[in-house]
């Protein structure tokens, strides 16, 4: 009996020695979580947006682009596991030749014999269903390039000449080349997620709103010269007014939201699919999913989005440097301006511009490059980011950690200090 009762406490201190395995924040639960709906969703509603028409187009097979999405989706959560796991410190020490690639890769689908037309626009490279679409790496590296970037010079979001030199620099390069694909859509994404990433960064609103201004000038500009580019941004304004037309992909898309009502026709049961809605499994992708799960199945993707959103921004603020925090803050503001602007467009409150719908619309390339940065988001949520030194102060970004109260909250934890005591803490150790 002694000996079993001398054993026990060494038994237990050996179990209290072993180290604990470390728990994932819930940040990381609910993006992970998301994700994986998302992808789930995607490939049942790729297969039913798609499966008719593959069936009646000549191919026969109407699995075609479901195996394609399951096909390239496996590679991307692959790409997101390894990301989540080892990918911070490698893309940091990479952002250079992987911004370096999109250009050169971005440039080369412009070149005789190895760019791919589609659509009317010049932005693939390769042949048949082994396709690439370089602009879809270049927003990813853009994202990159600038949280690097505004983490050495976190002064240069206050002025415009800080911003302009090279971050600006860079990003027109990157437009002048997809307006010249033409690539509206990639462009309009880049534009609208480096907003936001400028203002979380901590960019004064006036100039927000100066970069703003000039960029609708330009782009109005560049509507003019070409005057399918004005069709195109202005047909979304009034899409009935010439529905066999520029409005029709608009029109069959809100035909189709509106024949689903609240609850939808059924899964697999569209009508607009078959022959009548463009690019059903791709850029409209949402159209269909309101017409075969109403309402309900919109407001469902549209939470998962929302979902994406607060734990993206949560993981930014919980993130331990600033690099961090800004590559947090970026990437969720891709995906999330992505997101948006195809649903606008599907509603009727956009104009079409071929950007697919993230995790969700078939497309090789958006697919799996977006699941990679994904990777990334989760590897700042479970970890809090890139380790700091003791002489680094723990940085603060006003715009999501709340102004100065953002400095010591609880989530600070992650980096091993101990949690401050709060005016009621005092008061009882007081008492």
């Amino acid at each position: 009996m002694a000996s079993a009762s001398a054993s026990a406490p060494g038994a237990r201190s050996g179990r209290a020695a072993a180290p604990a395995r470390r728990k994932r924040p819930v940040e990381y639960s609910i993006l992970y979580t998301a994700t994986l709906c998302m992808v789930a969703i995607g490939a049942v509603m790729v297969y039913s947006a798609s499966s008719a028409e593959s069936l009646l187009d000549g191919s026969g097979d109407p699995l075609m682009y479901l195996k394609r999405y399951v096909s390239l989706g496996l590679i991307g959560l692959v790409a997101m596991l390894f990301a989540a796991r080892h990918g911070l410190a490698l893309v940091r020490r990479l952002t250079p030749a992987i911004l370096g690639v999109g250009f050169v890769l971005t440039a080369a689908v412009m070149l005789p014999g190895l760019g791919v037309t589609v659509n009317g626009a010049r932005s693939w490279l390769g042949a048949g269903p082994l396709q690439f679409q370089p602009s879809e790496l270049l927003k990813v590296a853009l994202v990159l390039y600038a949280a690097q970037l505004l983490a050495s010079r976190p002064r240069s979001v206050e002025t415009l000449g800080g911003i302009a030199r090279p971050l600006l620099i860079v990003v027109g390069a990157a437009a002048l080349l997809l307006m010249a694909q033409p690539d509206m859509g990639t462009l309009m994404v880049i534009c609208a997620a480096m907003g936001m990433f400028l203002l979380i960064a901590g960019t004064p609103l006036r100039l927000i709103g100066g970069l703003g201004a000039a960029l609708a000038g330009a782009a109005l500009v560049a509507a003019l010269i070409e005057p399918y580019r004005m069709a195109r941004l202005t047909a979304f304004l009034n899409p009935f007014a010439d529905s066999h037309d520029t409005g029709f992909q608009t029109v069959q898309g809100l035909t189709a939201i509106g024949s689903g009502g609240l609850f939808g026709v059924g899964l697999g049961e569209s009508v607009q699919k078959v022959f009548y809605l463009p690019e059903a499994h791709t850029d409209m992708i949402l159209a269909i999913i309101g017409e075969e799960l109403g309402l309900i199945g919109v407001a469902v993707v549209i939470g998962l989005y929302v979902l994406i959103g607060y734990a993206g921004l949560r993981t930014a603020k919980a993130a331990r440097d600033r690099y961090s925090k800004l590559l947090a803050a970026g990437i969720t503001s891709l995906i999330l301006c992505q997101a948006t602007l195809n649903i606008f467009a599907v509603l009727g409150l956009a104009p079409l511009t071929g950007v697919p719908l993230p995790f969700i619309s078939y497309g090789s390339t958006n697919l799996i490059v977006l699941l990679g940065a994904m990777g990334l988001l989760l590897n700042i949520a479970a970890t809090g980011g890139l380790p700091r030194t003791a002489a680094q102060p723990r940085p603060r970004l006003r715009s999501i950690d709340g102004g100065r109260a953002g400095e010591g909250g609880d989530r600070g934890r992650r980096d091993g200090r101990p949690r401050r005591a709060g005016a009621g803490d005092r008061r009882r150790s007081a008492g």
